[in-house]
This record gives structure tokens, sequence and C-alpha cells, in this order.
């Protein structure tokens, strides 16, 4: 490789260098060589350092004509040639030459793309947890066209016939640990996001969600679609259910497009905002709505169930609602739900 490198820069004819560039290049991609491979020989070739970026990982590779990583500060470019992928650019090739550019400077990029371009479809993105969060949104947005949205689940790893699903969750551990955690196997791959963290996964085991995790699951529909339920999901998360799966919620997911305004003004919503004031009342409230039993309510709370029945009985009266009938419970159940939407 080296010494062809030297006889191309012993060429007087343009035509016969740019032949020999291209059948560089044909060596290289024959040889299955990775992109540090790449931007390494075209280093040599040119004598110069040679840079490979890749905007969806953000991935940059410099490098120096002795072979080893570039270590001097970035010079401007001299030459640049962008890396398309299905007529998307995905990344950029350059030169650093100090002086004028060379005759083949601009066959050389035009073959280094091509190549650089043949590896990322090869060997898609590394096997990591961690993904652009600009490629995440892109992949789980609503108001993309299908094509670029296959363009950018394949740059992050997900094979176009395979389902993928979403969670949103809200976390104190790296997102990193919890993917690994509910797809052991890969791909997954995970993203922070302004409102939430972003996880996609073309098999899920919400099992493996740790405690302190809150997450909304969304269905096996488009990605879009799913991080729309997966949001949606985790809105109705709480420290004694911190999992909500969008399917689970029917037509209770409903009451999350109420318009906040409309909530907030409702009489008994306004009653559970007072009784928020009292925290012992709330924990009672929910555990009561969450069981529908005193029994039961009573076990949560480690409480006998006669104390849980005084207690209902005050809070009862302070809501204004039977909280003994069955239509007061779904009273309840409902304004506590749509209050604490309103904090989401």
């Amino acid at each position: 490789m080296e010494a062809l490198a030297q006889r191309l820069s012993q060429l007087d004819s343009h035509v016969e260098g740019a032949i020999r560039v291209v059948a560089f290049y044909d060596t290289l991609m024959r040889r299955r060589v990775d992109l540090p491979a790449l931007a390494r020989a075209s280093a040599g070739l040119a004598e110069c350092v040679a840079g490979v970026r890749l905007h969806g990982t953000g991935r940059v590779i410099r490098m120096a004509p002795d072979g080893k990583e570039a270590t001097t500060p970035p010079s401007p470019p001299s030459s640049t040639a962008p890396i398309t992928l299905d007529d998307e650019e995905i990344g950029t090739v350059w030169l650093e030459r100090p002086g004028r550019p060379s005759p083949l400077d601009e066959v050389l990029l035009d073959r280094l793309a091509i190549a650089a371009a043949g590896v990322v479809e090869r060997y898609g993105p590394a096997r990591t947890t961690m993904a652009d969060p600009a490629l995440v949104e892109l992949a789980i947005s609503a108001n993309i066209d299908e094509a670029a949205r296959a363009r950018a689940l394949r740059l992050l790893g997900f094979a176009a016939d395979l389902p993928i699903r979403v969670v949103a969750v809200h976390s104190r551990l790296p997102l990193d640990q919890v993917g690994a955690l509910v797809c052991p196997a890969r791909p997954v791959k995970a993203a922070p996001l302004a409102d939430a963290g972003v996880i996609l996964a073309t098999t899920l085991d919400p099992a493996g969600i740790p405690a302190g995790v809150r997450a909304g699951v969304g269905g096996a529909e488009s990605p879009d679609r799913s991080w729309q339920q997966a949001r949606t999901a985790l809105r109705f998360t709480t420290a004694r259910r911190p999992i909500v799966h969008h399917g689970d919620l029917g037509a209770l997911a409903l009451l999350a497009e109420i318009p906040a305004d409309a909530a907030r003004g409702n009489a008994d919503v306004i009653a559970i905002a007072r009784l928020a004031g009292t925290p012992e009342d709330l924990e009672t409230l929910d555990a009561y709505c969450a069981t529908g039993s005193l029994r039961q309510a009573a076990d949560l709370l480690h409480l006998h169930h006669s104390s849980i029945a005084r207690r209902l009985e005050q809070i009862g009266r302070s809501l204004g609602i039977d909280l003994t009938e069955p239509t007061g419970l779904t009273r309840a159940r409902i304004a506590l739900t749509a209050w604490r939407l309103l904090d989401d």
C-alpha cells in the first residue's frame, strides 16, 4: 500500500493517476477494511491528514500520514466531500493539506466517500446502547416521511422488518444501564430527550426495569405512534405503579387528552388538590383507589382496617363523595388521576 502511494506520487499523468486512485480504493473495499483503516490509508496516499465524520453518531476520525491518529489541532479542510447513503448525506470526508489542493485530491475524496458509505452500510453503527439524540428523535418523530425514518432506524442498527417498541422513562440511573436491563439481547438504543429518556428495542422485558425507575411502555406499532403511547403511559406512573403499559390504560388514556384548564376547573379535581395538603389523607385515598378494598388498603399502609375506614369516612366528607359506593370510588379514582396528570 505504501509502495503504491509512492508510485502514485511520481505519476505525471492525471488520468493515469486517477485510475490508480480508483484501483487503490477498490482494493481497500475488497479487503473490507473499517473506517479507521480507510482514513489511515487515505492519509498515507494523500501525504496529509485525512478525516472522516459521521453525522448520526458524531464520530470523527483523523489520521496522519504516518498512520497514527492526528494529534495536531484540526486545520481548515483543503478539500471536502459528502458521504451519501440512499441519497442522504450521512457524513463528510476531508483532507487537511497545507497549501493548494493536489490535482488528484478530488478523485481521492470521491472514492474515500464511496468507500466510507459502504463501510457504514456493511457494518452499521457501533453496538452500543447510547445513541445520538438527534437520530433517535428523527426515528420517533411524527413529522417525517417513512423513508427518512427507515434510514434513521437503519443507522441506529435496527433491521427494517422488525417492530420497534419505545419506552419513555424517568430515571436517575444511566439510560444505558436501564436499556441493557430491559433488553438484554441487542439491538437496543437509548437517548435523553427534553422531557424523558427514550429507549428503543425490538424485544422488551419490562420486568427488568430496576426499582426507582418510572417507565411508560408503548405498543409495537410504528416508532412515532409507540413513542406517543409511551409518553402518555409515563404520565400515569406513580410510586405505587412505576411501570405502565399504554395498552393496559384502555379508556383511562382519554384522561390525558383533557385540556388542563378543564381538569383544574372540575369540582372533584379541586377537592383532590385541597386534600393533597394532607399527605396522610392523600396516601390513604391512593391506597384505597388502587385496591378498592378496605382490608387491602390497610395491608398496604400497615394499619388496621378500622383505622382506614375512619379515615376514608372523613376523606369522603371532605371530597363530597361517598367512597363506599362504586360510583363514588370511580369518581375518586378519575379525579385523583386527572389531578396527577396536571403535574406532568
